[in-house]
């Protein structure tokens, strides 16, 4: 099994992170990375990391802190589809959880697009829970406990 960090991506490693991509029938779960790291740039409290794989880069992950005090939001995850399916969003999500407790963070909260071959119960299996709270969007908001 590979070892998954959470990295900074920097003018050697943005072309490569952008590169990245879902599966082509995911593509309407989650924003192209170049595109999360243009609106990061305009949400000054948005950090985001590229997820790697031992050396190599395998997906990206952006959040920030949520309205709520002791809440960030988990504003992004994906995985390209080359390294779906080996646990590296699991493992990613895990380094995501002890960062933001070291950090105070209680609980996470994030949205997911539904809909058939979405995100939605690889979040349950994490321990991610559905509230009854809606994205002006229609993204329906999950949380969970840190």
């Amino acid at each position: 099994m590979s070892m998954i960090t959470l990295r900074e991506i920097t003018a050697a490693t943005v072309r490569v992170v952008c590169a990245l991509e879902t599966r082509e029938e995911q593509k309407r779960f989650v924003a192209p990375n170049a595109l999360s790291i243009a609106q990061a740039y305009f949400e000054p409290r948005a950090i985001f990391r590229a997820v790697y794989a031992d050396e190599v880069p395998v997906g990206f992950v952006m959040w920030k802190p949520a309205d709520e005090t002791e809440v960030a939001y988990l504003w992004r995850l994906m995985i390209d589809h080359n390294h779906q399916e080996m646990g590296y969003a699991k493992q990613a999500i895990m380094q995501l959880i002890n960062l933001l407790r070291d950090a105070g963070y209680r609980r996470m909260q994030t949205s997911v697009v539904l809909g058939d071959g979405g995100p939605l119960d690889f979040y349950r299996s994490i321990g991610f829970v559905e509230t009854d709270a809606m994205l002006a969007n229609g993204e329906r908001v999950l949380t969970r406990s840190l």
